[in-house]
């Protein structure tokens, strides 16, 4: 028998999924392809072959530590620095893995690819969905996010220095990016604690270091977390005593 509905049993048809995948993932397309043509433009400005640039993409696929990587590419740093850095860098996808384990998808080659393309956009996309969707969702909106971004820093290498010379600071547009999602997370979940700690993270942070900034406040805001979460807990555990 033929149906029409958008949902066969308690899972979203495949055509739908897909389909809504890809209105999901417009938001971040938005953002994605003003900073990736940004990074190709830098990339080609700091010498990076074009394959290499789109294997970047491919491979690597994580907005800021590419960013990161130019400089030390094009200073020719051995590889272990680089691998250090952008460790340091992605260190915090580990905490957006978490949250999500739950939603990811049954076949080991599909969640294996979730858990590498789960960037900071796609994360909170993904948190902001009805939780009975999230799994049908994840894996559109990864690969089209990542197409997205394949696809715009593919179109920044081939045009090359011309674009940066008429548009200068096209790499903010990554910043704005993480600005607007934050934002649209927020009004769908009305939590106050991350911003908080992130601030705190932050001034915290800068008061210590300058070279080190970013993974000092990330480190400060893993502390924070788990101090929060074993205050819950004891709290939860004290209650259930009484």
């Amino acid at each position: 028998m033929t149906t029409h509905s958008n949902e066969i049993g308690t899972q979203p048809a495949f055509s739908y999924r897909w389909a809504e995948g890809f209105k999901k993932s417009l938001p971040v397309a938005m953002g994605y392809l003003p900073a990736g043509i940004a990074f190709g433009v830098l990339a080609q400005v700091a010498g990076i072959p074009i394959w290499a640039t789109i294997m970047l993409s491919i491979v690597l696929y994580a907005g800021a530590a590419q960013y990161a990587c130019l400089p030390m590419l094009s200073a020719g740093l051995p590889i272990g620095n680089i691998a250090t850095n952008i460790a340091a860098i992605n260190l915090r996808h580990v905490f957006y893995g978490m949250p999500l384990l739950q939603y990811l998808p049954k076949n080991k080659l599909a969640k294996t690819y979730c858990l590498f393309a789960l960037t900071d956009e796609t994360f909170s996309v993904m948190t902001s969905l009805p939780n009975e969707s999230r799994r049908a969702l994840i894996l559109p909106i990864s690969l089209f996010n990542q197409s997205w971004w394949v696809i715009a820093s593919t179109v920044g290498v081939i045009i090359g220095s011309t674009l940066s010379d008429l548009v200068p600071n096209l790499d903010f547009a990554l910043v704005c990016l993480f600005a607007i999602l934050a934002y649209e997370q927020f009004q769908s979940i009305k939590r106050y604690f991350p911003i908080g700690i992130a601030i705190i993270g932050l001034v915290v942070a800068s008061l210590f270091t300058s070279d080190w900034l970013l993974l000092v406040a990330i480190t400060i805001c893993m502390l924070m977390i788990l101090a929060r979460g074993l205050w819950v807990e004891r709290y939860k555990a004290g209650a259930n005593h009484e």
